[in-house]
C-alpha cells in the first residue's frame, strides 16, 4: 500500500513541477504578445524581411515550431497532459464525494470541475491576443463544445450499447448477464430505468439556448444578434445553476455511482482473498482466465459435491473473506455474488455460471487497470490496491448515523492535491495546446474548428468515456442506466457550461457570431439521439449504428453547410 501512496504522489509531483515554470517565467513582456507572435510557427520580420526570431513561445519559454510534425508532436504532448489534468480531477472528485457524500458538493461543485478542462480550453481560445487573433482561434473552443456533446452521443453512447448488450426479453427488457443472441440487431440490446430517461429529458431543456442562437440565422435578424447572445448567456447561466440545484436535491446518480463503487471492493476483496489465502492463479501466462484453476476452486467451495453451490455454502466461504475497511454484511455480499453469477436464477451457482463469473471478474478488474507485464497476481493485487485506495474512506451508513470516515487526513489532502495539480495544469496547458491547434491548422490548411472537433474531446473526455464502457460491460440493468445517466448528465454540463463560457468570450470581446452550422450539428445529433433516449428505456442493437453514423455525418454537414453554402 505504501508503494502505491509513493508511486501516486510521485506521479503528481512529476506533473505539478512540469507547470510550475509556467508561472514562474512569467514576465511581463512574455504576457503581452504581439498577435502575429503569438502562433507558433509565425515569425517577426523586420530588417527588409529578414527573420529576427525563429517563433514566439507561449509563455516567452515553451517550445515552438513551423513545420507540420512539430506541431502535430507538441499536440500529442499537451494532449497528453490535458487528459492527465482531467484524470487528476476526475479522481479527486470522487475522493471528495466519497467523503463527503452526494449532496451540496457532489451535485454542484463536482460537475462543473468535471466540465473545467473544456471549459478553460474554450476560455484560452478567445482570449489569447488581438481581437483579430481571437477571431480566428476561437474556432478551436467551438470545436471543443460541438465535439465532446457530439462524441459523447454518438461514439461513447454507441460503444457503451455494444459492450453492455443483452438478450431483450419479449417486452424489450435486457435480461442481466445474458447475452446468447450475438449482434442480433433486434433481439439483442440494453435497457435503463425510468430515472435514466428523465435524466435524458433534462439535456433535452439544456439545448434550449443553441436553438434560441439559431433565431437570428433562420429569420435573418442579424441586427439583433448580439441581443441574442446576451439573452442565451444569461439563460445558460441560469440552467448551470438550475441543474446544481437539481443535483443537490435529487443526487441519485451520485448514489448509483457510491453503489457501483462498493460491488468493486466486493470484487476485488474476493479475488485478492482467493490469491493471496489460497495461493490460486486464476490466469494462464498470457493473462487470460484458467477455466481449469477456477473449476478446482469451485470444487473447494462446492463442499457437498453436488456440482452446486447453495447460498449457504456460499456464505461460509465468503465469511473466510475479508473486505478490510468495507463494513459489508456477509448476507449482502452472498446476494451481490449470487446476481453477478446466477444467470438460470436457480438460486444455485452452477459450476459453468461459476467460471464465467470469475473470467469476467478478471476481465473488469484487468480494464480497469494498467500493467506492464502479464502477471495475474500484478493486476489483481493492482486492482484490489487501487479499489482500496478509491474507497476505504467510506463506510455504509447503519440505522441513520452519520458516515465514519477512515484515514480522513491521508485521503482529504490527496483529493486537494488531485484537483490543484488538475486545475494547475488545465490552466497552464490550454493556451499553448489551443496555439498549437491554431498553428498545425494554419500549416496544414485544415479548418481549425475539424482539427479540435475530433481530437481535444478525445483528450478531455477519453478517461471518463472509458469508465463508462467498462461500467457498462457488466451487462445489468442497474449498471447501464448509471453509464447512460452519466454521459446524459456529462453532455447536460457541457452544453449549459462551455456553451456559457463561449458565450461570455464571443460577447465580451465583441467577436463575430458565426456559428450557425456547429450549433446545428449539436442539435440534430440531440434531436435524432434526445428521441431514443428520453421517451423509451429499450435499446436493440440497431440503434448503436444509428449513433456511430451520427458521427462522421457531424463533420460533414458541418463541412458542406460553410464551404458549399456558405455558411460561414
Amino acid at each position: 500500500m505504501a508503494k502505491r501512496k509513493h508511486h501516486h504522489l510521485l506521479s503528481l509531483v512529476f506533473f505539478f513541477l512540469l507547470t510550475i515554470p509556467v508561472y514562474s517565467r512569467l514576465t511581463p513582456s512574455a504576457m503581452i504578445r504581439h498577435p502575429d507572435s503569438l502562433h507558433l510557427g509565425r515569425l517577426l520580420k523586420s530588417n527588409g524581411g529578414e527573420s529576427t526570431a525563429a517563433c514566439g513561445r507561449t509563455y516567452g519559454f515553451l517550445p515552438c515550431t513551423e513545420t507540420v510534425l512539430g506541431n502535430l508532436f507538441l499536440i500529442f504532448v499537451y494532449g497528453f497532459l490535458m487528459f492527465k489534468a482531467a484524470t487528476f480531477l476526475s479522481a479527486g472528485s470522487e475522493l471528495i464525494l466519497e467523503i463527503l457524500g452526494p449532496g451540496i458538493v457532489g451535485g454542484s461543485f463536482l460537475p462543473i470541475l468535471r466540465t473545467l478542462p473544456d471549459a478553460l480550453l474554450i476560455l484560452a481560445s478567445g482570449l489569447s491576443g488581438s481581437k483579430e487573433t481571437a477571431e480566428s482561434q476561437v474556432l478551436v473552443g467551438m470545436g471543443i463544445l460541438a465535439g465532446s456533446t457530439v462524441l459523447l452521443l454518438t461514439l461513447v453512447w454507441g460503444t457503451c450499447v455494444v459492450v453492455g448488450k443483452c438478450d431483450l426479453s419479449e417486452n424489450s427488457t435486457s435480461i442481466d448477464s445474458q447475452d446468447t443472441k450475438g449482434f442480433n440487431l433486434t433481439k439483442s440490446g440494453v435497457s435503463t430505468d425510468k430515472q435514466t430517461s428523465d435524466a435524458a429529458k433534462i439535456m433535452g431543456i439544456s439545448v434550449l439556448p443553441f436553438i434560441l442562437i439559431l433565431l437570428p440565422k433562420v429569420f435573418k435578424f442579424n441586427s439583433a444578434q448580439r441581443v441574442f447572445l446576451l439573452i442565451c448567456l444569461v439563460l445558460s447561466v441560469l440552467l448551470v445553476l438550475a441543474y446544481a440545484f437539481y443535483q443537490i436535491f435529487q443526487p441519485w446518480v451520485q448514489k448509483r455511482r457510491l453503489e457501483y463503487v462498493r460491488i468493486k471492493l466486493l470484487m476485488s476483496g474476493i479475488l485478492h482473498h482467493i490469491e493471496s489465502k489460497f495461493l490460486t492463479k486464476f490466469t494462464r501466462e498470457d493473462g487470460s482466465p484458467d477455466s481449469s484453476a477456477i473449476s478446482n476452486f469451485f470444487r473447494a467451495v462446492d463442499v457437498d459435491n453436488d456440482r452446486k453451490i447453495s447460498r449457504d455454502e456460499l456464505h461460509a466461504f465468503l465469511v473466510g473473506v475479508e473486505f478490510e475497511d468495507m463494513c459489508l454484511e456477509k448476507e449482502l455480499a452472498v446476494n451481490q455474488v449470487m446476481e453477478d453469477f446466477d444467470t438460470s436464477e436457480n438460486n444455485l451457482i452452477e459450476e459453468d455460471e461459476f467460471i464465467a463469473g470469475i473470467s469476467k471478474w478478471l476481465k473488469e478488474a484487468r480494464r480497469n487497470v494498467s500493467i506492464s507485464d502479464n502477471n495475474s497476481k500484478s493486476f489483481v493485487s493492482e486492482f484490489h490496491q487501487r479499489t482500496r485506495d478509491e474507497h476505504n474512506t467510506l463506510i455504509d451508513r447503519e440505522d441513520g448515523e452519520e458516515e465514519t470516515i477512515v484515514n480522513k487526513k491521508w485521503t482529504t489532502l490527496k483529493a486537494i492535491l488531485f484537483l490543484f495539480v488538475g486545475t494547475v495544469m488545465s490552466v497552464a496547458i490550454a493556451d499553448p495546446l489551443v496555439d498549437t491547434f491554431h498553428n498545425f491548422s494554419q500549416a496544414t490548411n485544415i479548418p481549425s474548428f475539424f482539427i479540435s472537433f475530433i481530437a481535444l474531446p478525445l483528450a478531455t473526455n477519453s478517461g471518463e468515456a472509458v469508465s463508462a464502457i467498462i461500467v457498462a460491460s457488466r451487462k445489468k440493468q442497474k449498471t447501464s442506466s448509471l453509464t447512460f445517466s452519466e454521459i446524459y448528465g456529462g453532455v447536460t454540463m457541457n452544453n449549459i457550461m462551455c456553451l456559457a463560457v463561449f458565450l461570455t468570450v464571443v460577447y465580451v470581446r465583441h467577436l463575430t457570431w458565426d456559428f450557425s452550422s456547429e450549433v446545428l450539428i449539436i442539435l440534430i445529433a440531440f434531436i435524432v439521439m434526445g428521441f431514443f433516449t428520453s421517451f423509451r428505456t429499450s435499446f436493440p442493437l440497431w440503434t448503436c449504428f444509428v449513433a456511430y453514423l451520427l458521427y462522421p455525418f457531424s463533420i460533414v454537414l458541418v463541412y458542406v453547410l460553410d464551404y458549399k453554402f456558405g455558411w460561414s
